[in-house]
């Protein structure tokens, strides 16, 4: 027969005291902001020595970045030219390109440049688009996007 501590049983009738384990203390989360949204182009931009650039970076849009271009002669003469000043303005990074400007934006074959104008409506209006619902069924909370949820989808 094994003998155990005294100090570890109580006697009989005792009061024994539960010790509750500490509580962690609350830390508050630091809220991160995604400003960086990568990308692959359906096609892909060509540079003059024939190279194609696929992947690439997209920032979220200032109020600045939508402000300045309205100020751009180019814009001003044909106000649909405000699309490749505005991406010009928010791709940071094109494959190998070093710089961006609207010179690269207006080589994008028709297709890319649909596909990025997509891009920039979605990643600069998230949380306008987006809805909270409830299923009716089972009560389960969800968002939904309002404006459709695949790309080219509105």
């Amino acid at each position: 027969m094994r003998r155990t501590s005294a100090a570890l049983i109580p006697p009989p009738g005792a009061a024994v005291e539960a010790t509750a384990p500490a509580e962690a203390p609350i830390v508050p989360q630091r809220e991160t902001l995604r400003t960086e949204f990568p990308f692959e182009l359906p096609r892909g931009y060509v540079d003059d020595s024939g190279t194609v650039h696929r992947s690439g970076v997209m920032r979220l849009a200032t109020a600045r970045d939508e402000l300045i271009p309205l100020r751009d002669d180019r814009v001003r003469e044909n106000p649909p030219y405000l699309t490749v000043v505005l991406l010009a303005r928010v791709i940071t990074r094109l494959g190998t390109v070093a710089d961006i400007h609207p010179g690269v934006i207006e080589d994008l074959f028709a297709s890319d440049l649909a596909f990025l104008q997509d891009m920039y409506r979605r990643i600069n209006s998230e949380g306008h688009t987006r809805a909270s619902v409830v299923c009716p069924e089972c009560q389960h909370r969800f968002a939904i996007d309002l404006a459709g949820g695949r790309l080219g989808e509105s």
